[in-house]
């Protein structure tokens, strides 16, 4: 990876619908070097996909949480048991496996509080391997999905 890769992953982080054509004005390449370039991102998994950011409050979803979970026991079949579990539910946007007091950090958004308190008490509470849950309802999003400092 060059100057070039960096300041077109740069841009990409900002703005991921630029073009070809864009990209090229703004890292003085021509399309067809930005092309090659990106296709290389692309092919080695730098680049690992592009989406759309939905603003989630604007389609009602206004709970966001952070639930830290601790299980009961801890093997490979268990974490690959939970890991399965938490892919049910669209309520959890992602979920991390922690070294820490919690096992794991979920990031969980939900149209309401009715909505959360029914996530936690009849899905993820039942599980047989939860522990201990503890939720952090946020308040105010401060910063969030900054690009990566190349």
């Amino acid at each position: 990876m060059d100057q070039f890769d960096c300041a077109i992953l740069n841009h990409l982080q900002v703005n991921a619908a630029l073009t070809n054509a864009e990209l090229a004005e703004q890292v003085h390449l021509s399309a067809s070097q930005i092309s090659r370039r990106r296709a290389r991102l692309e092919a080695d998994g730098i680049i690992s996909g592009y989406r759309a950011e939905v603003d989630a409050a604007k389609l009602g979803f206004d709970i966001d949480v952070f639930i830290r979970v601790t299980l009961t026991a801890h093997s490979d079949d268990t974490a690959d048991s939970f890991g399965r579990f938490l892919n049910e539910f669209s309520e959890v946007r992602s979920a991390y496996a922690l070294a820490g007091n919690a096992d794991y950090l979920l990031h969980v958004k939900t149209r309401s509080l009715p909505d959360l308190s029914r996530f936690i008490n009849r899905r993820l509470l039942p599980h047989p391997n939860v522990g201990e849950v503890r939720s952090e309802i946020v308040l105010e999003r401060v910063k969030e999905n900054s690009p990566l400092a190349l």
